[in-house]
C-alpha cells in the first residue's frame, strides 16, 4: 500500500479547485491581514497566531480521513499545520508547496504578491 503523498504543487491545486469536490478541506494558515491582500475563494482561514482559540475544535470542525490541503504565504507554516494534523491522526494532509506566492506566480497573476 502506498502512502499518500504529503504534498501538492501550486499547479494541481489549480486543477483541483477547479474541479472541487464537496470532501475536500482547505485551510490557510496565514494571518488576517495576509488574508486581505491575497486569497484564495474556499479556503478556511486558521491563523497559527490564533492556534489557542482553535486547536481544540479542529476534530469537531473536520474530519480526519478526508483530503486537507494547507496553504501559508511560502509553505513553511502550512507544513507545521499538516505536520500537527498529522500528529493528532488526520490521515490525508498536503502542505501547498510554494504557498500563496508561488500560487501568484505560476497559476495566476491577479492574486497579489506581498
Amino acid at each position: 500500500m502506498t502512502k499518500p503523498s504529503l504534498e501538492i504543487s501550486v499547479q494541481e491545486l489549480a486543477l483541483r479547485l477547479s474541479d472541487r469536490k464537496p470532501d475536500l478541506q482547505l485551510i490557510d494558515v496565514r494571518e488576517p491581514h495576509e488574508v486581505a491582500i491575497a486569497h484564495l475563494e474556499g479556503f478556511d482561514v486558521l491563523p497559527l497566531s490564533d492556534f489557542a482559540n482553535w486547536s481544540e475544535t479542529i476534530q469537531s470542525r473536520y474530519q480526519s480521513d478526508l483530503e486537507t490541503l494547507v496553504i501559508c504565504h511560502h509553505g513553511m507554516r502550512s507544513d507545521r499545520m499538516c505536520q500537527w494534523l498529522r500528529n493528532i491522526g488526520f490521515s490525508n494532509v498536503k502542505n501547498i508547496v510554494g504557498g500563496i506566492d508561488a500560487y501568484s506566480l505560476f497559476v495566476d497573476p491577479k492574486v497579489s504578491r506581498y
